[in-house]
């Protein structure tokens, strides 16, 4: 058992209490793997991993902010015993208009968490970087067909601009240091244990008031949506590719065209306070950053043998019953 114990590789996840990182963690779990998380408990919660994983002997929680380099330092030195040999990055900034009003707060949990991480994995020596990247890294291109080599590219948020900073810091990573970097350029992600999002937000509002839903934006805004299981899915399968070349960045998302957020709040009423008004606002952004409509590239990715299980209508509709019952609705 011992000797067994001393095969086991370790997988630091930052970010690993939040929405995504909650749903990885088993797999890697379920992958015979010793799994550090680590998370400052801003919007993620030790609640949110389900308590037979918590339990696990083969996962440490820990406490930190990894905006700061003496605190990633801190965490690669008290795991050294885990043989860590590869970083799950996942901890960002997730609330896009908070960035807006205070550009400081995407520096901070979105690029500097970044930085402190290559800073420690070059110290420490652990050269594999898995980074949730996002679709914001585009901007704002109307209709036109968002594709990896797509450019230039030019973010309208705050959030967008650390997300694509990130990504040019960890490229220059890769040329001294990592040996194999995967940038997991997200869509819309729709689950649970929820924390955020437009399906979040409305049924938080018909709670707080059964009898009106007040939509930011006129509805019309039109995306893409993938459940956490088959985003989780989807980043396991492109790490497991044997291929050229250090770095692979793929568009991750479904393969139809997505759905309106006018779609989203009937379902929602629907499931929640079926008697409720919807009260639209104006225009088609909901807020300053907002992309009001793209059209998701995922050829590379089918091209690995990847497709969902759910499209986005689907992946709407389970999404809505997980987080009414997270709400206990």
């Amino acid at each position: 058992m011992e000797q067994l114990k001393t095969l086991r590789k370790g997988s630091l996840v930052a970010g690993g209490a939040g929405f995504i990182g909650s749903n990885l963690i088993r797999k890697l779990l379920n992958e015979g793997r010793q799994v550090v998380v680590v998370d400052n408990f801003s919007r993620g919660s030790s609640n949110n991993i389900p308590l037979d994983i918590r339990n696990s002997k083969y996962l440490e929680l820990i406490e930190a902010d990894l905006s700061k380099e003496s605190a990633v330092m801190d965490v690669f030195e008290k795991t050294k015993r885990h043989s860590i040999d590869e970083v799950w990055h996942l901890a960002a900034n997730s609330d896009i208009p908070a960035g807006v009003q205070d550009s400081s707060v995407d520096l901070k949990d979105t690029f500097m968490t970044t930085y402190s991480l290559l800073r420690g994995m070059k110290a420490f020596n652990v050269t594999n970087f898995h980074f949730a990247s996002s679709s914001a890294i585009y901007g704002d291109l109307g209709d036109e067909v968002l594709h990896e080599n797509i450019g230039p590219l030019l973010p309208i948020s705050n959030y967008g601009a650390m997300k694509l900073a990130s990504e040019a810091l960890i490229s220059a990573a890769a040329e001294s240091f990592l040996s194999r970097v995967n940038i997991f350029r997200f869509p819309n992600v729709v689950g649970v244990p929820a924390t955020h999002g437009v399906i979040f937000d409305f049924v938080n509002k018909l709670i707080l008031n059964p009898a009106e839903l007040n939509v930011l934006g006129d509805g019309t805004q039109q995306k893409s949506y993938l459940h956490v299981v088959d985003l989780i899915d989807a980043m396991l399968t492109i790490r497991s590719r044997d291929r050229i070349g250090k770095i692979d960045f793929v568009n991750i998302g479904p393969v139809d065209d997505g759905v309106k957020v006018s779609w989203i709040a009937d379902q929602v009423v629907l499931r929640v306070s079926k008697k409720a008004k919807i009260n639209y606002g104006d225009g088609n952004k909901g807020w300053i950053g907002d992309v009001p409509k793209f059209c998701y590239s995922t050829k590379k990715i089918q091209s690995y043998g990847w497709s969902p299980r759910l499209g986005s209508e689907a992946a709407i509709i389970r999404a809505v019953d997980e987080i009414a019952k997270q709400f206990g609705v």
